[in-house]
Protein backbone atom coordinates (compact mmCIF):
# COMPACT_ATOMS: atom_id res chain seq x y z
CA UNK A 1 0.00 0.00 0.00
CA UNK A 2 1.44 3.65 -1.16
CA UNK A 3 1.74 6.19 1.43
CA UNK A 4 -0.80 8.42 2.13
CA UNK A 5 -1.00 11.97 0.89
CA UNK A 6 -0.87 14.79 3.26
CA UNK A 7 -4.60 15.58 2.46
CA UNK A 8 -5.60 11.86 3.15
CA UNK A 9 -3.81 12.74 6.92
CA UNK A 10 -5.80 15.56 7.57
CA UNK A 11 -9.25 14.10 6.26
CA UNK A 12 -8.10 11.25 8.68
CA UNK A 13 -7.58 13.32 11.37
CA UNK A 14 -3.19 12.55 11.96
CA UNK A 15 -2.59 15.72 11.12
CA UNK A 16 -4.28 18.63 12.97
CA UNK A 17 -6.02 21.13 10.76
CA UNK A 18 -9.63 23.41 11.74
CA UNK A 19 -12.11 22.07 8.76
CA UNK A 20 -13.86 24.37 7.57
CA UNK A 21 -16.17 22.87 5.99
CA UNK A 22 -17.19 19.05 5.48
CA UNK A 23 -19.82 16.83 4.24
CA UNK A 24 -19.55 12.81 3.30
CA UNK A 25 -17.93 13.33 0.03
CA UNK A 26 -15.41 16.48 0.74
CA UNK A 27 -13.11 18.15 3.93
CA UNK A 28 -12.05 21.90 2.94
CA UNK A 29 -9.06 23.85 5.18
CA UNK A 30 -7.38 27.13 5.03
CA UNK A 31 -4.26 26.35 3.09
CA UNK A 32 -0.78 26.62 4.58
CA UNK A 33 0.33 29.19 2.59
CA UNK A 34 -2.36 31.20 1.25
CA UNK A 35 -1.87 33.44 -1.77
CA UNK A 36 -4.95 35.28 -0.99
CA UNK A 37 -6.17 36.58 2.48
CA UNK A 38 -8.89 34.01 2.21
CA UNK A 39 -7.42 30.80 0.23
CA UNK A 40 -9.23 27.13 1.38
CA UNK A 41 -8.06 23.88 -0.31
CA UNK A 42 -11.67 21.77 -0.63
CA UNK A 43 -10.43 18.20 -1.34
CA UNK A 44 -12.52 14.95 -1.84
CA UNK A 45 -12.07 12.74 0.60
CA UNK A 46 -11.45 9.70 -2.12
CA UNK A 47 -8.28 9.90 -3.20
CA UNK A 48 -8.31 11.12 -7.04
CA UNK A 49 -4.46 12.06 -7.57
CA UNK A 50 -5.52 14.89 -10.58
CA UNK A 51 -8.53 16.02 -12.17
CA UNK A 52 -7.13 14.47 -15.49
CA UNK A 53 -7.22 10.79 -13.77
CA UNK A 54 -11.02 11.16 -12.82
CA UNK A 55 -12.90 8.27 -13.81
CA UNK A 56 -16.89 8.90 -14.63
CA UNK A 57 -17.51 7.17 -11.51
CA UNK A 58 -16.38 10.02 -9.79
CA UNK A 59 -18.71 12.34 -11.45
CA UNK A 60 -20.68 12.88 -8.27
CA UNK A 61 -17.83 13.13 -5.84
CA UNK A 62 -16.42 16.19 -8.80
CA UNK A 63 -19.58 18.12 -8.40
CA UNK A 64 -19.39 17.74 -4.68
CA UNK A 65 -16.07 20.03 -4.99
CA UNK A 66 -17.87 22.59 -6.93
CA UNK A 67 -21.18 22.72 -4.54
CA UNK A 68 -18.68 23.03 -1.66
CA UNK A 69 -17.60 25.65 -2.88
CA UNK A 70 -20.58 27.55 -3.09
CA UNK A 71 -21.49 26.51 0.25
CA UNK A 72 -18.02 27.67 1.25
CA UNK A 73 -18.14 31.04 -0.50
CA UNK A 74 -21.68 31.84 1.15
CA UNK A 75 -20.19 30.85 4.64
CA UNK A 76 -17.62 33.01 4.52
CA UNK A 77 -19.80 36.24 3.02
CA UNK A 78 -18.35 35.61 -0.05
CA UNK A 79 -20.66 34.89 -2.85
CA UNK A 80 -22.00 38.23 -3.79
CA UNK A 81 -21.70 39.35 -7.00
CA UNK A 82 -19.44 42.64 -6.11
CA UNK A 83 -17.28 40.75 -4.17
CA UNK A 84 -16.75 37.29 -6.01
CA UNK A 85 -14.29 34.23 -5.33
CA UNK A 86 -12.09 32.23 -8.29
CA UNK A 87 -11.67 28.38 -8.02
CA UNK A 88 -8.53 26.93 -9.26
CA UNK A 89 -7.10 23.00 -9.91
CA UNK A 90 -4.26 22.53 -10.84
CA UNK A 91 -3.07 19.14 -12.88
CA UNK A 92 0.65 18.36 -12.46
CA UNK A 93 3.85 19.48 -11.74
CA UNK A 94 3.93 22.82 -14.79
CA UNK A 95 0.59 23.48 -13.58
CA UNK A 96 1.82 24.39 -9.85
CA UNK A 97 0.31 20.98 -8.33
CA UNK A 98 2.82 19.92 -5.35
CA UNK A 99 -0.15 17.39 -3.75
CA UNK A 100 -0.93 14.09 -5.81
CA UNK A 101 -4.56 14.62 -4.27
CA UNK A 102 -6.84 16.79 -6.34
CA UNK A 103 -8.23 19.96 -4.75
CA UNK A 104 -10.13 23.28 -5.18
CA UNK A 105 -8.18 25.93 -4.19
CA UNK A 106 -10.76 28.69 -3.30
CA UNK A 107 -9.40 32.18 -3.31
CA UNK A 108 -11.09 35.54 -2.16
CA UNK A 109 -10.33 38.83 -0.14
CA UNK A 110 -8.96 41.01 -3.08
CA UNK A 111 -8.68 41.86 -6.58
CA UNK A 112 -7.59 38.64 -8.59
CA UNK A 113 -5.76 39.36 -11.69
CA UNK A 114 -6.31 37.38 -15.38
CA UNK A 115 -4.79 36.20 -16.92
CA UNK A 116 -3.27 34.34 -13.13
CA UNK A 117 0.36 34.00 -13.10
Amino acid sequence: MSEKTLFQKIIDREIPAPLVYEDDLVAAFNDINPQAPIHVLIVPKKLIPRVGEAVPEDQATLGALLLAAGRIAEKLGIKARDKGFRLVINHGRDAGETVPHLHVHLLAGRSLEWPPG
